[in-house]
């Protein structure tokens, strides 16, 4: 397997496996990514800006993440807890594994892969956060050492359960 940079020829798997994860939300009750968002537009601005992620396994693109190394103004104010660190942090976003991946653990490598990018860039604290009806993402955070911190609201208003952990 290999982690790495996408690039704009990737958009079009990216998309087909962000289109998959809308399906998958609302085929579970949640309603995240129910909006039109992630588009092919977020995805080509994280290309742009170096944030954005992909993990291939055998030459096919198997899950997809931005990973934002200078942190993320959502997560400036905390509700109802507190960060575990004031540490420099990475902040990770739009996270998605393909259908034909989900359930194999490709979701828990990529986020091994994100915390070995970190140490590399000695970023020891790394916060996502995810809605509070996304169960699957909760598990997924607990399985991998992420403790739960407290609520953060989105630039829209939208309530977010919000979780770090340290590298």
């Amino acid at each position: 397997m290999q982690f790495r940079k996408a690039v704009k020829a990737d958009i079009p798997q990216i998309m087909a496996i962000i289109e998959q994860a809308k399906a998958y939300l609302k085929s579970k009750g949640v309603n995240q990514w129910q909006n039109g968002y992630p588009d092919a537009e977020a995805i080509e601005k994280d290309i742009e800006n170096s944030n954005s992620y992909v993990l291939e396994q055998s030459g096919s693109i198997v899950g997809t993440a931005a990973v934002i190394l200078s942190g993320d103004r959502n997560y400036d104010h905390i509700y109802d807890g507190k960060w575990l660190s004031t540490y420099p942090y990475a902040a990770i976003h739009r996270i998605a594994v393909s259908d034909e991946a989900r359930g194999t653990g490709i979701a828990s490598v990529i986020l091994e892969n994100i915390e070995g990018l970190c140490r590399q860039m000695d970023i020891h604290s790394i916060r996502v956060d995810t809605h509070e009806d996304n169960k699957s993402m909760q598990g997924l955070l607990s399985k991998n050492g992420f403790r739960y911190c407290g609520i953060i609201y989105l630039e829209d208003g939208s309530k977010r359960l919000a979780y770090e952990k340290l590298v």
